[in-house]
């Protein structure tokens, strides 16, 4: 039996916000999660980001020289990582940045494309964002943006039976470290892998003059009155299969150079 394309409310969301963690955990704990869903082991879930500490994010298919000033990042000590989604690289503090991940169902985007699916996932937030007062659109094909600049970039996997969509977006700018940690406007050293594109950003903070918690706040209600949400947290199993993941893959070195 074919089955159809399903509706957000067709599912009891739950709602996850930890303590802030090690930066590979977050990457750790997306895999795990998306796991869990596709095998029905948790419901479909939104889960807001905590960092311990910056890092400087790949994406699943960057080479690490082209994108990243990797001796200034050993010199302060600066986490490179890499998630299982592709897309651009990213410097990330946490003060300054608003990291969501949803881990659907495929029902939920049946018979979209990955265009369609980047903007049907992200409608709330966009819905969210013109509540406070800022002129956002979703622009093809994985952008959040608005009449002050980009706010940030989703991407996505279709893997274990779900999908997992993520957003990071600028709350603030560390604009004097962006081009000492990555290689902003400046020739790629080799030709491989995806390269990131460069546009100008425009800040929540700048945007709203809110505070950060206050907007993450106000983006969970969002999502609530849209598409229902019920409070829930990570079990013991699956913070143990994340930290395991930690030690196997997302921590190591192999990992982090999958494309040098």
């Amino acid at each position: 039996m074919t089955q159809k394309r399903t509706d957000w409310r067709d599912y009891d969301w739950q709602l996850i916000r930890g303590a802030p963690v090690p930066v590979e955990m977050n990457h750790a704990l997306d895999e795990v999660l998306v796991r869990r869903v596709g095998a029905g082991k948790r419901p479909p879930t939104f889960r807001f980001w905590d960092r311990q500490g910056p890092e400087i994010v790949l994406g699943r298919f960057q080479s690490v020289r082209n994108e990243v000033q990797i001796e200034n990042c050993e010199a302060d000590g600066i986490r490179i990582n890499r998630r299982i989604t592709g897309g651009g690289a990213m410097f990330v503090e946490p003060e300054n940045a608003v990291t969501y991940s949803i881990y659907a169902p495929p029902e939920l985007v049946k018979g979209m494309g990955f265009a369609d699916s980047y903007q049907y996932l992200d409608e709330w937030v966009i819905e969210g964002l013109r509540s406070l007062g800022i002129d956002a659109w979703y622009e093809p094909i994985n952008d959040i943006t608005s009449s002050g600049g980009k706010i940030g970039g989703a991407a996505q996997a279709r893997r274990h039976g779900a999908v997992l969509h993520h957003a990071t977006m600028a709350y603030d700018m560390a604009s004097t470290a962006i081009p000492r940690y990555l290689r902003v406007g400046q020739e790629k050293l080799s030709d491989k892998g995806v390269t990131s594109a460069d546009k100008r950003v425009g800040p929540l903070r700048l945007q709203t003059q809110m505070d950060r918690l206050d907007i993450i706040e106000h983006l969970i209600e969002t999502f609530r009155q849209r598409h229902g949400l019920q409070d829930g947290q990570l079990t013991e199993d699956e913070v143990a299969e994340a930290e395991e993941l930690v030690r196997t893959r997302f921590g190591t070195e192999e990992w982090r150079y999958l494309l040098p």
